[in-house]
Parts: C-alpha cells; structure tokens; sequence
C-alpha cells in the first residue's frame, strides 16, 4: 500500500478538526475525499504533506510511519502538493516557480527531463516559461502550481481544491490533465469541492463530515445512492 491512515486525529490548538481518519491509496490510484465546506478535508491532505501534524494516529507511506517527521523530510517518501490557492512566487517567472519544485535530490538531478515532461504534459507554461507567474490567468497558474509539484518526480500527487474560483472550461481542462498524470503513473489524493467531477475521475472516494469519514466506496455506487449524495454532499 502506497499510502495508509489509521485512526489519524488532527486539531488546531484545542478545537480538534479531524477525528479518527482511515483511508488508504494504492499505487496508480485516484482517490478523492469530497464533503462539505469546513468538513476537514483541507486539514486531512495537510497533515498528510507533513505541513500539520496529527495528535494521534499513523500516517504510513510504503509501510514506513511519517506523521512525527518534518514536512520536507515527508516529500523525500515521494509525496508532493498543489496547495489550495496554488501559492505561487507572483513575482517570479514561471520557469523560476518550476525549478522550484525540483529541490528533493533525486529531482534536483533530473531538473531538465523532468521540464520537458512539465511541458508536453503542460504546453501552456512552455510558451509561457518567462512569464511573470502573477501576471497570468487563475487557470493558468493553477497548471504552474501543478507543473511545480510535478517537478519533485512524486509518486503520490497531492490536490486540494485544485478547481477552486476556476471557470468551468478551465475545471473540465484540469480533471482531464489529473487523468493523464495518473496515466503517467502517479497516484493521486483529490480533495475537491466539486463532487460529481472528483467523483467521475476517482478509482475509489472518502465522504467526510464535520472532521469524520463517514463512508466510503466505489465513486459510480456513491453517486447512485440519494440517501449519501443528499445527507453528506448535499445534492
């Protein structure tokens, strides 16, 4: 198993946010995590990147429990994110946020491969590579924000609410650039608001509310079941 939770509690100061959380991610696998707004599900995939650390529970990556160590030491097991809000170097170029992404070691030594895969993979940032990241479109430094992560050669791709303040036209272009990551090969954790896409591109899905998984399943037989799309994602 690539990646395992077991009973994985989180909380900010006293106000616990993630209660008991299990899932697993096998390789090549897309998982999606969907449920309300304030569920937890930013929290979840952030603890998971190492960026908060869980009050109890494991965190396992090939079997190897990474929930005590530092966040940078958690992206040398393979992991990699496209943080919420993408949290690009504005004022940097787009080859310059790229390379970026490129300082785990075994990355770092195939900077220039690794590029050219970014840009077939991502034509847009090619022709656009001296750009000043801010200056460009929503839709186009979320694929620099993806680019980036994708530049640390991740085994398992990291992606919180990657469709977020995105038009639809963009969001249907993005969903279709996660399937070709994991053509490629890379697992990948989705946590998305928008429900029916998540769970269209999604091997196997979690549903959380209020800091719990509440079910889980096959995304085709979650979708067909009105008593959880109406209960827990509210439509």
């Amino acid at each position: 198993m690539l990646l395992e939770l077991s009973n994985v509690h989180v909380a900010y100061g006293d106000a616990p946010a993630v209660w008991d959380a299990s899932l697993e991610i096998d390789a090549g696998q897309i998982v999606s995590v969907v449920g309300p707004n304030g569920a937890g599900k930013s929290t979840l995939i952030n603890a998971i990147a190492g960026i908060l650390r869980p009050r109890h529970g494991k965190i396992l990556i090939d079997g190897i429990d990474v929930s005590a160590i530092p966040g940078h030491r958690v992206c040398e097991h393979g992991v990699a994110i496209v943080p919420e809000g993408r949290r690009l170097f504005t004022q940097m170029s787009v080859q310059d946020n790229l390379e970026l992404g490129a300082y785990r070691a075994a990355a770092r030594s195939a900077t220039r491969e690794t590029m050219d895969d970014v840009f077939s993979l991502l034509p847009v940032l090619k022709d656009r590579r001296t750009q000043i990241a801010g200056s460009m479109s929503g839709g186009q430094q979320q694929m620099v924000a993806i680019g980036r992560a994708l530049m640390a050669r991740p085994r398992l791709l990291l992606m919180d609410e990657p469709s977020l303040g995105l038009s639809p036209l963009i969001v249907a272009d993005m969903f279709r650039i996660i399937r070709r990551i994991n053509e490629r090969g890379v697992a990948v954790m989705l946590v998305e608001q928008n429900i029916h896409q998540a769970l269209e591109v999604a091997h196997h899905a979690y549903v959380i509310e209020q800091g719990r998984i509440v079910t889980s399943g096959k995304p085709e037989a979650l979708l067909r079941n009105p008593k959880i799309m109406e209960a827990y994602l509210g439509v």
